[in-house]
């Protein structure tokens, strides 16, 4: 089988991307001129198409290109650093910290003041996750990252669960839950601006990393005898742990958990960049954004009178394809 350029890889799923990203913004319940509404928008009109664009579709648009992009991302340079194609996001336990910030503004009661106080509570959460997360790694290496993050995962988990079991109000745990399954509804470009200096600079963090990772696949001692030093505050581990727990929290802080994406996606891309974490970097990321945003179209299209979550499509989409690759595994042999 011949493997695919990778640029023709990345030029294929911007290509996809910016197809989906058009139904997003054109495909609704009221017919939309997206460059007249853009205009307007833009123009400070406040006109219906303007609404509909600036306050419903665009936010969640971008959102969608944020959250997936970060988690493909996250994914690929976890997987990479890690050298196990089965690490994911989620084992850093910012995704819980982040979580259990919104949680704690839901039982406070504190978002009824004002919406903003929810995605902020999670990132307060997220970036209390990460100093502590940071602090227990240390100079330790890849071992005690794995460590830290399931310590710190059930730590959250084990805190969430207590403030479920404290909250007075059935609906508010109802609300609570709801959030808790992941999604892009109701976003607004408020949610967009707390997140993006966070996704900004956690991505840059990780892409900042491809030719140490690659250097990481001929071991550890190859990697620093070519000049990339993998502990200390400036080593390789830092920025893949700090910029995959900053983006990732940021995100999980305004759409509430997604699962599977980080996972699924630089599963399936890998063998079409040859195996080689620094030409996954980006693909996965695109493809990140591309599995997102198809998901958020699935859930927009089945909405009734309860709208599916995102994060339970994702999960419905991730699963099936991980049982094929163990069943495929295990006809080849290599399981």
């Amino acid at each position: 089988m011949m493997i695919p350029r990778p640029s023709g890889l990345v030029i294929l799923l911007s290509g996809l991307l910016a197809l989906l990203a058009a139904a997003a913004l054109l495909w609704g319940e009221a017919a939309l001129d997206v460059p007249a509404a853009f205009h307007d928008w833009l123009a400070g009109r406040p006109t219906v198409g303007a609404v509909i664009l600036g306050q419903l579709r665009l936010p969640r648009l971008l959102l969608a290109l944020m959250v997936g992009g970060t988690l493909g991302l996250s994914g690929a340079v976890l997987q990479g650093y890690l050298r196990n194609p089965l690490a994911d996001p989620g084992l850093l336990g910012v995704s819980g910290g982040a979580a259990l910030g919104a949680v704690c503004v839901f039982y406070t009661g504190l978002f009824q003041i004002a919406a903003a106080l929810l995605p902020l509570g999670g990132l307060l959460g997220a970036a209390a996750s990460v100093g502590l997360l940071i602090t227990l790694v240390g100079r330790g290496g890849p071992l005690v990252l794995l460590l830290a993050g399931a310590a710190l995962s059930s730590f959250t988990a084990a805190l969430t669960a207590l403030v479920l079991n404290l909250v007075p109000s059935p609906y508010a745990t109802f609300e609570i839950m709801r959030w808790l399954m992941g999604s892009l509804t109701d976003r607004t470009m408020t949610d967009v601006w707390l997140a993006l200096p966070g996704v900004l600079i956690g991505s840059v963090l990780m892409l900042g990393t491809g030719r140490a990772l690659d250097a990481l696949t001929m071991g550890e001692d190859v990697a620093e005898s070519l000049g990339f030093p993998l502990r200390g505050w400036t080593g390789v581990q830092m920025r893949v742990v700090a910029g995959a727990a900053l983006a990732v929290g940021s995100c999980v802080a305004v759409s509430g958990a997604i699962g599977f994406v980080g996972l699924v996606v630089p599963h399936l891309l890998r063998p079409l960049t040859g195996h080689r974490p620094a030409r996954l970097l980006i693909p996965s990321a695109l493809g990140g954004a591309v599995l997102v945003l198809a998901a958020d179209l699935a859930v927009r299209s089945l909405a009734g009178r309860a709208e599916l979550k995102l994060g339970v499509v994702t999960a419905l989409i991730g699963a099936p394809v991980f049982f094929h690759r163990v069943i495929l595994f295990r006809k080849q042999g290599t399981l």
